[in-house]
């Protein structure tokens, strides 16, 4: 059983980094509330970043305190969930970050530092053009770096058309009946600053092995949230949770656009409702697996803490599946 980083406060949603040879995550911060398990996902009610670091797997966790609050950011309401850094061309660091706003619309805001434990200081507002939550952040190996995101139900998603525009404020949680296609994640290109979009959002495909889109109603192999991207031997992987049937899964690709193609399972389900995670894939020789649970907390769905465990792959190259 893997024992959680740490200890002292509850974390979740973590995206870890190699930067300048220490690991760095950056989890969303679970904290005690009142409210009740609700679809919208009220009960998650965040409004700080910490960020942790080590200098090898296994080894002492440094918490570098709280990197960015809610009460800091002029257009956050509530909300503060999963977030995500890259490190820019700029040699500076820049902290992804979803958030209600004012209007209970969720949309995807950053932060800047000159460190990568922060603290950050904050855009006054949201990126332009965004929506949704869980953003990651992916530079490829040209420099071009792209953000990832998107989520169902309280991730408000089913909302959107495939460039953002606003479909149905007041759409189903998602679609619904035979043959109909799973919406998917959403990925643009950003600017050279790393502040803003530097493209229409797109939509990303996840396929079948024979190209077909998979179905909203394959719970088992659509796209919920916590999207990640990482790249192998000049493959695309495309990591993401399936939400309500408490899987990560995962695709491959050619291009960071897409689209996927469905390859497997990573981690079956852990305690507790969700799963979120990221992929460090390869630190000193390993690739390593960023996810959190419930344990903690005996199964307090809101109280997570983040784990990490090795993963392998195989001679195809795809993943090994986990098992809690």
């Amino acid at each position: 059983m893997s024992a959680p980083l740490v200890t002292h406060i509850y974390t979740a949603d973590p995206s870890a980094h190699v930067f300048d040879g220490r690991v760095y995550v950056y989890p969303s911060h679970d904290r005690e509330t009142d409210i009740h398990f609700n679809d919208n996902g009220d009960q998650y009610d965040m409004v700080d970043y910490h960020v942790l670091s080590m200098d090898k797997i296994g080894g002492e966790v440094t918490d570098h305190g709280v990197a960015l609050a809610a009460k800091d950011v002029p257009w956050v309401d509530k909300q503060m969930w999963a977030p995500d850094a890259a490190k820019g061309a700029d040699g500076r660091y820049y902290l992804y970050f979803p958030a209600r706003a004012h209007d209970g619309v969720f949309r995807i805001g950053v932060a800047v530092s000159d460190k990568p434990e922060g603290p950050f200081a904050p855009q006054p507002e949201a990126i332009k053009g965004s929506f949704s939550i869980d953003p990651a952040s992916f530079v490829d190996e040209d420099g071009t770096a792209y953000l990832y995101f998107g989520g169902l139900w309280g991730g408000q998603l089913q909302r959107y058309n495939a460039d953002g525009t606003v479909s149905d404020p007041k759409a189903p949680e998602e679609p619904t009946g035979a043959g109909v296609r799973a919406l998917g994640p959403r990925v643009a290109r950003l600017r050279g600053d790393m502040l803003e979009f530097d493209e229409t959002v797109r939509e990303i495909l996840i396929v079948d092995d024979e190209g077909n889109p998979i179905l909203a109603d394959d719970h088992e192999r659509r796209f919920f949230e916590a999207a990640w991207m990482h790249k192998r031997n000049g493959k695309y992987y495309f990591s993401y949770s399936t939400g309500d049937t408490h899987l990560l899964a995962y695709g491959i690709g050619t291009s960071p656009y897409g689209p996927f193609t469905y390859q497997g399972t990573i981690l079956e389900p852990v305690v507790g409702w969700t799963t979120h995670h990221s992929i460090v894939d390869d630190f000193e020789g390993k690739s390593y697996l960023f996810y959190h649970d419930c344990e903690l907390s005996k199964g307090v769905d809101h109280l997570r803490s983040v784990k990490c465990r090795e993963i392998q792959y195989d001679a195809a190259g795809k993943i090994i599946k986990q098992t809690p």
